[in-house]
């Protein structure tokens, strides 16, 4: 039996797809630590753009046979898409330089969700259901009781009223906007007929790239020695390489809002590898925000509901019209499967009337 995207048990493991993506991307804050020397823009330029160019070479083939809807049709979509990819992990490692891994991470992956929800109610006219609400409230709520219970920067004196961690703050809402961006972007792409590898690869491909001059420039520590060569490497294979396709997968059958609202399951991994691992205390009410961002999981991720005539329908952030945005960008469109074995048989999505 095959699954369709848009449809209960599509969207179940497009939701469980996210949620091994975060679990991987929650590794990158203690993988840092093993590299104290190299700087936050090496990180990001190593891990998002290596990682990026991974993957643009895995979908090559993909990519190769269909130049014309990614490259021409919607470039506006690709190049805004690419220029988010290269913008987040520069934005996320410097907030979590300046004012912290616990305040950078909460900001950052905090505020995608309703940065997200907010791109897709303007661009999109997806209506913010109230389900979704609580479940984004609950889940950034649980994210900053986890993040500043009983933390402090890393290897920072700054304090909460210093320039730095204002500076901080200010990259993390940055980063969270264009996690959302590019998230939103390469949904819209998966959804215009194109395969989520495909789009996937070429929105990363092309942002990895612009990430290069920055590795170029900034990359020389990471060559210091076989560690800092190994988190470099572990970075972009890893979290970055693994992690998105996994992301990707997941996004073809869930919308961006969603995605970025399970992927709040970052900040508890982060935490829980920063006490098993770095030695870092996590005090009661850490562990009650994790268990909140664990609880707006299950408020998050689609469930079925029952329509007229008994039939199933995925319950989500909010169904998406097939009506075009504007700027040009093209409008939501059936989503294509990667391939007859590799999409676990995915079939073009259905659209409810």
């Amino acid at each position: 039996m095959t699954a369709v995207p848009g449809h209960p048990p599509a969207q179940r493991w497009g939701a469980l797809s996210v949620v091994a993506a975060s679990i991987l991307w929650g590794t990158t804050g203690t993988a840092a630590t093993f590299a104290p020397g190299v700087s936050p823009l090496a990180i990001g330029a190593v891990a998002m753009g290596v990682g990026g160019l991974l993957q643009a070479f895995v979908a090559a083939r993909q990519i190769a046979g269909r130049p014309g809807a990614l490259l021409l049709h919607r470039w506006r979509l690709v190049l805004l898409g690419a220029a988010a990819v290269a913008v987040y992990p520069l934005a996320f490692y410097s907030s979590m330089h300046l004012s912290g891994v616990a305040v950078g991470t909460v900001v950052s992956i905090g505020s995608a969700p309703i940065a997200a929800a907010l791109i897709e109610r303007a661009a999109d006219k997806v209506p913010l259901r109230r389900r979704w609400i609580a479940g984004a409230l609950l889940g950034v709520g649980g994210a900053a009781t986890l993040s500043f219970a009983g933390h402090a920067p890393t290897g920072s004196e700054a304090d909460p009223g210093s320039w730095t961690t204002t500076a901080g703050v200010l990259m993390g809402l940055l980063a969270g906007a264009t996690y959302a961006l590019y998230s939103w972007a390469a949904h819209r792409l998966i959804g215009g007929d194109v395969t989520s590898r495909a789009a996937m690869g070429t929105v990363f491909g092309v942002g990895g790239l612009l990430l290069m001059p920055v590795l170029a420039v900034t990359g020389g520590p990471l060559l210091a020695s076989w560690t800092a060569i190994g988190v470099g490497a572990y970075m972009a294979v890893v979290p970055m390489f693994a992690g998105y396709l996994l992301f990707g997968w997941g996004l073809a059958r869930v919308g961006a809002s969603t995605a970025t609202g399970i992927s709040l399951l970052e900040t508890v991994v982060a935490a829980i590898l920063a006490v098993a691992v770095v030695g870092e205390r996590l005090p009661a009410a850490g562990w009650l925000g994790a268990a909140a961002v664990l609880a707006s999981l299950f408020i998050l991720a689609p469930r079925a509901r029952t329509v007229p005539g008994g039939r199933a329908t995925a319950a989500s952030g909010g169904r998406r019209p097939a009506v075009p945005s504007g700027g040009g960008l093209a409008p939501p469109a059936p989503v294509q499967a990667d391939g007859a074995q590799q999409e676990a048989g995915a079939q073009p999505q259905q659209q409810n009337s």
